[in-house]
Parts: C-alpha cells; structure tokens; sequence
C-alpha cells in the first residue's frame, strides 16, 4: 500500500486536496471519483527522512501484545473504537507508540477504518497485523481477531527467545576465543619471544610456528583487518543482491548443524502465521503473500509464492507445497488431511504448536552438543599456544640440569 498526494475539485467546484491510500495510483484515482471528487493531479507521497526517529524509543513486540490485549478487552465490554484509542494512548508507557495511537485515534474521528488508519503506521502494525484487522472489522468480530493477534505474536516473540539463546551461547564462546587468542599472539607472545631470541639455540617447532604467527600479526593487524572488513563488507552487499540471498539462504538450510533447526523455525513461522490468519478470514492467496514476505529466507519465500501460484491456478495448497521440496513431508500430508476435512486452520495451528516444540528440544540439544564442542576448541588452541611457549622454558631447564 503507498500514500498518495490528490488534488481536485468536487462537482460544484470547490478546489481539494487530501491523501488518500491504495495499492496503486489507478485505484486511488478510482476510489476518489467514488467521492465524487475530479481529480487533477495524483502523485506518491514523497518519503522525508525523519531525524525525530533517530531519537525515538522502539516500539516492541510486548507493547504491541499490551495493547492488543486491553483494547480486545475494552471493545468487548462495548467501549466505542475512539475511546479505546484515546485511553490507551494515555496509559501507553512508550511515548513513540502513544503517539501513533493518538495519530490513528484522529483518522479514525476523521472517518478512516481502523486498518487504514494502521497502515500508515507499518513501521508498528506490519502486514499480517492490518490485515487480521481488516478481516475482523469486515465480519464484525474485531475482539476475537484482536485476541488471536495478542496471542500470536506472544508465541512469536517465545519462538524468537528460542533463536536468540540458540545462537547466544555459541557466539559468545567464539568472540571470547577470538578475544584471547589475540591478545596472546600481539602483546603475550612478543614478550616470551624476545626472551627466547635473547637466550640462543635452535627452539622447538610449536614454538618457531607460534612466534611466526605472533609476528605476523604485529605487523599485519591492520591489513589483517581491512581484510576481514572487506570480506564483510562484500558479502553483505552480495546477501543483498537476489542471487545472493538465494545462495546464502539455500546454504543455511543445508548446513550440518543449525540447518534442521532454521527449517523448523521456517516451517512453525509458516504454519502459526498462515493458520492464524485464515481462522481470522483472510483468504489464503492473501494470506500466503504476507506469510511469503515475512518468511525470512529467500527459499522459502519463493517456495510460498510459487504455491500461491499455483492456487490461483485450481490446485491445492498441499499438492505445490509438496512439490517445493523445501517442507517436511508430514506437514504436506497433515495440511492435505486439514484441507480434506475442511479444518485447515486448526490443522496448522497443530503443526505449529508440534514444531515449536521441536524448536525447543533442537535448541536444547544443540546447546548441549556445543557446549563441549566449542570449550574442547578453546581449551585446544590456548592449550597449544601456552605449551609451545613453555617448552624451550622446559627445554633450558633439562639442559641446565
């Protein structure tokens, strides 16, 4: 959806001007002449960079489930929409998010649906978020939709928990390693080597090898680093061309350790999100395009678009699926039997609920098996460095006694 700048006049010649949302600028043309308003000019709104947000406090997943939760509270003890918004907007903590409630709190008063007035938020209400509540003003059930939404996005945020403490052991226990090996090898090993140099005599190979190492460093560190930068810095811009996001993509789905566990993520995040917005009357082909754009891995995503192709053709969504190769046979066959018994959306919201539970027993696993992996490396590289600088020490004192 973009925000498009009119201009016109109405049927007895008054000039207007106002913005006004659509997907593209013919339809916005068209739901301005529903208006009644001639339009003369219809131009994109043009996107200023705001320095107010670089100052701004993030709005959370926590304070969007809050929110949801109390104003599904409010709406179904009967409060009118406006009051909801206005007595949130008061007791919301955050003053960034306050303030965009106050501003889609005026465009509802000014005659906007409440989705519309969230779209021009998208930096707070993403796609799914407008697009469930679109479905629940359309069928009447706004505190239903707003309930599954708090919940969803709370099982969002514990699935994305399971990522972080997946990856936070691990990455910790490298950079502490990283850490020591160069301090060991530009300011330890100097010292012990111009002891040695001092001394004479042919010294043991770990030790010529380790002292080599060190003296590289010293006088390579920053050409060391603006390689290492550089890599960075290209493969970075390589992940952003499409071919290259395909790459990485399709290798972090095959790599021998976290790859299970980033295609069971794929596939819990596909089912929660797509069950939940079809229980919440978002047609599928819609609902597989938000679930495609939020997908977060480029296979995936085109897997998903691809299926949504095909439904569009007559096919159904387990037969595409299928034929992806990218998802697990038994959610293919659970997803078939969910369409075939006409209960689709509670069918993968028990293939979500399975698979995060699979993500919590992969992560626990997988913390358990590199727990002593990665302490063994470490133990093995500061081991071999401390040894082979203590063996012409032991060497020195065999000779003298």
């Amino acid at each position: 959806m973009e925000t498009y700048v009119w201009t016109g006049r109405t049927r007895d010649g008054k000039r207007q001007k106002g913005e006004v949302i659509a997907k593209s600028k013919d339809e916005a043309i068209s739901n301005l002449r529903r208006q009644n308003i001639v339009v003369t000019s219809v131009s994109t709104r043009t996107k200023r960079l705001n320095l107010n947000l670089l100052f701004q406090a993030k709005v959370k997943d926590k304070d969007i489930v809050v929110f949801t939760r109390q104003f599904a509270t409010m709406i179904d003890a009967g409060l009118p929409l406006i009051q909801c918004l206005d007595i949130l907007a008061k007791q919301t903590e955050n003053k960034t998010f306050a303030s965009s409630i106050n501003e889609i709190r005026q465009d509802v008063e000014a005659g906007s649906t409440y989705a519309d007035a969230l779209r021009k938020h998208s930096h707070v209400f993403n796609d799914l978020y407008v697009n469930m509540v679109a479905a629940g003003e359309l069928g009447g059930i706004l505190d239903t939709i707003l309930n599954r939404l708090s919940k969803y996005i709370e099982k969002s945020m514990k699935l994305k928990r399971q990522i972080k403490s997946a990856l936070a052991y691990p990455s910790t226990i490298v950079a502490v390693a990283v850490i020591v090996i160069v301090v060991l090898l530009v300011w330890v090993i100097p010292i012990f080597s111009k002891m040695f140099t001092d001394f004479g005599g042919v010294l043991p190979a770990p030790t010529r090898m380790v002292m080599g190492t060190s003296d590289f460093m010293q006088h390579n560190i920053i050409i060391i680093a603006g390689i290492f930068g550089a890599i960075v810095f290209a493969l970075n811009r390589y992940y952003k061309t499409q071919n290259g996001r395909r790459t990485v993509d399709r290798l972090t789905l095959h790599m021998p350790i976290f790859g299970m566990l980033i295609r069971k993520i794929a596939v819990a995040k596909f089912t929660r999100t797509l069950g939940t917005l079809i229980s919440s009357g978002v047609p599928i082909l819609d609902g597989l395009d938000i679930v495609a754009k939020t997908a977060g891995n480029k296979i995936v995503e085109e897997a998903l678009y691809a299926t949504r192709q095909s439904i569009s053709e007559g096919k159904t969504l387990a037969e595409p699926l299928e034929q992806t190769q990218v998802f697990p046979p038994m959610v293919v066959q659970m997803i078939a039997v969910g369409e075939t018994t006409g209960a689709l959306d509670a069918m993968l919201s028990k293939i979500a609920d399975f698979y995060d539970e699979e993500v919590d027993s992969t992560v626990g696993t997988l913390t358990a098996l590199l727990e002593p992996m990665l302490m063994i490396f470490l133990g093995v590289v500061i081991g071999f460095i401390v040894i082979a600088m203590y063996l012409p020490i032991f060497k020195l004192a065999g000779t003298i006694g």
